[in-house]
């Protein structure tokens, strides 16, 4: 069954996409802890990132790394922090969220509730960096 996440990439649901390749994308949380809280995935469904093969795990850290530094040079943050929880959608994800402090990164906290075109002014922050 196809996670709510290849539906994104087969353009079955609207997101706020930051970049894609032909392997990987990245895309805004719409349930996000941060403004930028970003979320990286393969494009090929696989429930859990150490079930990658090698070539996708690591095609997916350094396409990670990439947006992590379009997200810093966009949102005023320390640093980008990152998580891999692998539970909420069995799609392997990373978590990239702009970080002040050790708390920020924290998913138990409330999420932040954003309009659409705050979610817009994000993306193009972010993509025209």
């Amino acid at each position: 069954m196809d996670s709510i996440f290849t539906k994104i990439i087969n353009k079955e649901i609207p997101a706020y996409i930051i970049e894609e390749n032909d392997d990987y994308i990245a895309f805004l949380d719409v349930f996000p802890l941060a403004e930028g809280h970003t979320l990286v995935i393969p494009k090929r469904q696989v429930d859990y990132i150490f079930d990658l093969d090698e070539g996708t795990y690591l095609g997916l850290c350094k396409f990670a790394k990439k947006i992590a530094r379009k997200i810093e040079n966009a949102i005023d943050c320390e640093r980008i922090g990152i998580a891999v929880i692998g539970i909420e959608v069995p799609h392997a994800h990373i978590h990239l969220v702009p970080i002040n402090n050790v708390e920020d990164i924290n998913f138990s906290r409330p999420k932040l509730i954003l309009e659409e075109s705050e979610f817009l002014e994000i993306q193009k922050k972010i993509v025209n960096v």
